[in-house]
């Protein structure tokens, strides 16, 4: 690349001398910020996705172009020597890291002065764009640390902007805590609805200051800008080599010389924008997807533009970069508009609304989520053990995980072999991750009789598949002797009491704990539902039917210490009495007309089984009754073919739904409603139709109710996709009135047909009303409140008062005739470029079926003022879930042998009830990186948001602690610098009214306690005194 570059250059020189004489025009591209002008601050860049119509290295690497001529190779390649030809052009990224890794010393040195120079600016600098409505804050948080991290050490440089300019809307949680806390300057997006983007075009509001947390208030406000159009140039300004934009042609001696019709159409268009943007500056995005593979076609008219709009002199054209941009506001001194809650949902036109995606591959969003949780848990084993330099680690999975946050990933909008290829990246990254855990877990079970070299002497095996019924480890035959030692490990920094199942062959089993007590358990029989589930996917997945099929599941009460872990030990019952507790098992025929009630614990539910639906909610404790009745339904796919102008045609799909008609699912008359009961779970099993079935499961210490659901395949024998949701309704009055997440952190409220910022027109009731859930939504009246947590990213609403709508699932395909082919059916989309049908399908000997989505929600109602408490900490329990590891053992001296139990904080320590270890990791350098997290808002509950104190010597107390810098959240700079550089921006009196903030205090290196002010995240890097030794067998 170097000796290219070289010889570049000396053939340049020399054309230069041999055409002495000829027109070479040397261009002023030098122009600076020109006051009392219009200027137009041109930023080239590209946006390249990590994944969308082909796979991410497809993209790197420039291949399978019949689908997209796109390589973002090429973009990089030819983007050096473009700027290098000329020290004032200027560029942005953002998708680095895999060229960089690829270049000689001599072009990562070139690069380092670019940047060194501000010709190349790195924006957002996440591994990704992420997504800001499928994802969960912890996977946005890391995925931009490792971006940042990345640019840290490579360039010493700290990007300033956020560049979020092609999501499908946008969050609370990206303004103030993926922008302000982050230490960016400004934020920049593409995405608002378009009644929204022309109203604030009207009032010149497309820039503001965001004000997204109520708790944190102007202390993590950021200035923020919508384009005017979208994150493309204006009209006729496109200059990659096969677009059909006029070039400026500037050759006198040529034929269609049109220098002053260009700089005619130049000051027009920017004279337009001008007149919607406050203060003398607009912003003009020079590029879009996978532009600039030949840098130099867009870099010549760029350069035109700039020397002949200025020589002409009606406004100052000069290039830029968002940060220089940023700069040029925040000079001008002028007052903004504020802006709080978020963008969503969107819609592009009339019957457009993106709130499809939101439920989209919700196979792949479990995925993303399960691996989430899983990476939090193994970074925090690999701590507890010590990192090595050989081995097993999680950095693959970091990387499978960072990328699944892209935009066209967790969204489920891109093509199924992309989507694929996102899965398979999880699989590997979870193998290796697989592997540190295990070995953790036997380093940190075997202390006592472990030497320090080799390997541990049992194998642990985990139950990845546990979901689907399937758990070889658990699958063993105890009649002979054999023990089955269940490890459980917690990743929550407090104590946890909950039920696990395992799947098991043996009747006649008993389980005892950590201490040897047997304690008590229960045997629930598989149903068909689950062992049909269980062995088409293990066919599916694993190429091989399941050995053996499991006769129960036994679920038992486990107890674990935090950041530890508990021991339990299943074997064959010896004599009578000792065993498990076999579940009663009663199933209703047909229309038996019955009421029942269900429910060991203060929770009791009230069915009809006749009408096979639940009616009554009571809870004993806190006195809360409510009539609740569920219920299925679903929306057929809208097929836009018959929409007459001025209507743009628009189906639903994989970005947008439109709904055409609600159809409830009536159960059956050969619906099936089985009740089972025990001492730790009582369930209600019904058989919804041929393809709906649902466990609805109450557990005795639990006040809360768990509802799973296997739905699919979703019949389309009919031609019409299908968008399943389930309604759960109550009698509350909630006045259109309810509450969703913001990436699984700040609650926000929601009307129904409504928006804060413009007066909305209605065209799609139910589209226009679903939005986001990552952690859950809640309605509330003057009684009670009602709350729903999910285990996934899905979409919900409240579509009609005191009831929530939960979407579960989407087979989204419209099947029209080729009439050129009468025999042929078209699969159609809903035009947003993926050009597929939203059409998943499992295959086993290519014989392909609907895919069936297994999962769970949970509901509880609390009187009014209650609810947070179960919100947000059993919310922390869905993310974070037990973690299982399983071995067979011989004999009964396992207990004399191994460590049993183990806490990894101090003896008795547990996090307060309102904080949450969101990363606990050591890094390559040996230092540790911490976060800690408020969990409750300014308000929310009356004991819990408060401030809280975090002991470090007591969370971490096997080491002594030298050194604690606090940073920012990406931790690639110390909080107090970020601070020093925050731009205070000027707001327009009265636009906002902000609670009093309350944020904790420098930490103090004697006492070592964190501060935590509600919904406040902390970051820190912990230097220890000496190398971590672990002394587990003396905790």
């Amino acid at each position: 690349m170097a000796i290219r570059l070289v010889f570049c250059c000396l053939l340049i020189i020399l054309v230069g001398f041999l055409v002495a004489d000829s027109k070479f025009m040397v261009y002023n591209t030098s122009q600076g910020i020109v006051p009392g002008k219009i200027n137009v601050h041109l930023v080239p860049h590209t946006h390249d996705d990590v994944g969308w119509l082909k796979t991410v290295d497809q993209y790197y690497v420039g291949s399978n172009n019949s689908i997209q001529g796109a390589c973002v190779q090429n973009v990089l390649d030819s983007l050096v020597p473009a700027l290098l030809a000329d020290k004032n052009r200027k560029f942005i990224y953002a998708f680095f890291q895999r060229w960089w890794r690829d270049q000689s010393e001599a072009v990562q040195s070139i690069v380092k002065q670019l940047v060194s120079s501000g010709q190349l600016e790195f924006i957002n600098g996440g591994m990704c764009m992420h997504d800001e409505a499928a994802t969960h804050y912890v996977d946005i948080i890391d995925q931009t640390t490792l971006g940042h991290r990345f640019i840290k050490k490579e360039f010493d440089v700290t990007p300033r902007i956020g560049w979020q300019i092609d999501p499908f809307g946008h969050s609370a949680v990206q303004a103030y805590l993926l922008g302000a806390e982050v230490g960016f300057d400004s934020l920049f997006f593409g995405r608002i609805d378009y009644q929204d983007r022309d109203k604030r075009k009207n009032d010149k509001s497309l820039e503001f200051v965001w004000q997204g947390s109520k708790s944190l208030g102007s202390s993590a406000q950021i200035f923020s800008g919508a384009f005017p159009k979208n994150y493309e140039p204006p009209s006729g300004f496109y200059f990659e080599v096969n677009d059909d934009s006029p070039i400026v042609q500037d050759d006198i001696t040529l034929f269609d010389y049109n220098v002053q019709d260009r700089v005619n159409d130049f000051v027009a268009a920017a004279v337009s924008q001008a007149n919607i943007t406050r203060t003398d500056h607009i912003m003009w995005t020079m590029g879009t997807d996978f532009k600039y593979q030949y840098a130099h076609t867009w870099f010549r008219q760029m350069d035109k533009l700039i020397h002949y709009v200025n020589k002409d002199g009606r406004v100052n054209a000069l290039y830029s970069t968002p940060s220089i941009y940023t700069d040029a506001k925040y000079a001008t001194n002028e007052s903004w508009p504020i802006k709080t809650d978020d963008f969503f949902p969107y819609a592009d036109r009339t019957n457009a609304y993106w709130t499809g995606y939101f439920t989209s591959r919700p196979a792949l969003k479990y995925y993303v989520r399960t691996m989430s949780g899983y990476y939090l848990a193994a970074r925090q084993l690999e701590f507890l053990k010590g990192r090595t330099n050989s081995g097993p680690n999680t950095d693959s999975l970091a990387d499978a995980l960072a990328i699944a946050q892209h935009h066209d990933a967790v969204t489920g909008t891109e093509k199924q072999h992309v989507a694929n290829d996102y899965a398979k990246r999880l699989s590997i990254g979870y193998t290796e991750a697989e592997q540190l855990v295990a070995t953790s877990l036997a380093h940190l079970v075997e202390s006592a009789s472990y030497t320090g070299s080799g390997n541990p002497t049992t194998e642990r095996r985990p139950c990845p598949l546990l979901n689907i019924s399937h758990c070889p480890a658990a699958e063993v035959n105890l009649s002979q002797g054999k023990q089955l030692i269940v490890v459980v490990y917690n990743s929550l920094g407090w104590k946890r009491n909950d039920v696990i199942r395992i799947p098991v062959i043996n009747e006649d089993v008993a389980v005892q704990d950590s201490e040897g007590r047997e304690i008590e358990s229960q045997l629930l029989p598989l149903d068909d539902a689950h062992v049909g589930l269980r062995n088409y996917y293990v066919k599916a997945y694993l190429g091989r039917s399941p050995t053996n099929t499991p006769n129960y599941w036994l679920a038992f009460t486990v107890s674990v210490p935090p950041l530890g872990f508990s021991t339990y030990t299943i074997s064959y019952a010896k004599g009578a009495g000792a065993c498990s507790t076999r579940s009663s098992v009663y199933t209703f025929q047909g229309r038996e007309k019955s009421t029942v009630e269900v429910g060991q614990g203060n929770v009791k539910l009230t069915f009809s089984t006749d009408q096979g639906k639940m009616t009554n909610y009571v809870n004993r404790r806190s006195l809360v009754e409510e009539l609740v009745e569920q219920s299925y339904s679903f929306y057929t796919a809208y097929n836009g073919s018959s929409d007459e102008a001025p209507l743009i045609p628009q189906n639903s799909g994989a970005y947008v739904f439109r709904p055409n008609g609600t159809f409830l699912i009536n159960p059956g008359e050969k619906a099936s409603f089985t009740v089972m009961r025990g001492p730790i779970i009582d369930e209600v099993h019904q058989h919804i139709n041929s393809w709906i079935y649902q466990i609805t499961r109450l557990h005795k210490e639990k006040e809360h109710v768990e509802v799973e659901f296997i739905v699919g395949p979703i019949p389309i024998d009919d031609g019409t996709g299908k968008e399943v949701v389930t309604q759960i309704a109550t009698t509350m009055a909630t006045n259109k009135t309810f509450y969703t997440d913001s990436n699984g952190r700040d609650f926000i409220k929601r009307i129904r047909d409504y928006r804060t910022d413009w007066d909305l027109k209605v065209h799609q009731p139910l589209a226009g009303n679903y939005y986001p859930i990552n952690l859950g939504i809640y309605m509330q009246d003057n009684r009670a409140e009602f709350s729903v947590l999910v285990d996934r990213s899905i979409g919900g609403s409240s579509t009609v008062d005191g009831q929530i709508d939960l979407m579960l699932h989407r087979h989204v395909l419209i099947e029209i005739l080729d009439f050129n082919y009468f025999t042929k059916r078209l699969l159609l989309d809903d035009s947003r470029g993926v050009a597929e049908a939203l059409n998943e399908t499992v295959c086993v000997l290519n014989d392909c079926t609907g895919l069936r989505i297994q999962g769970k929600f949970y509901f509880r109602i609390d009187p009014m003022g209650d609810g947070a408490k179960w919100r947000r900490s059993f919310g922390q329990e869905i993310y974070s879930p037990l973690l299982l590891a399983l071995a067979e053992q011989d004999g009964d001296n396992w207990k004399n042998s191994h460590v049993t139990t183990f806490s990894g904080v101090g003896s008795s320590y547990s996090l307060p009830d309102n904080v949450a270890l969101i990363t606990l990791q050591e890094l390559d350098d040996g230092k540790v990186l911490l976060r800690l997290a408020h969990l409750y808002e300014i308000g929310e509950d009356k004991d819990l948001s408060v401030m809280a104190n975090v002991e470090l010597k007591q969370l971490l107390p096997r080491k002594k602690i030298g050194k604690v810098t606090e940073m920012n959240l990406s931790a690639n700079q110390e909080r107090a610098e970020m601070e020093k550089k925050r731009l205070v921006w000027k707001v327009e009196e009265g636009s906002a009214e902000e609670a009093k903030v309350v944020r904790g205090g420098r930490v103090d290196p004697a006492k070592l306690v964190v501060e935590l002010g509600p919904m406040e995240i902390r970051t820190f890097l912990i230097e220890f005194k000496q190398r971590f030794h672990r002394d587990i067998a003396a905790a």
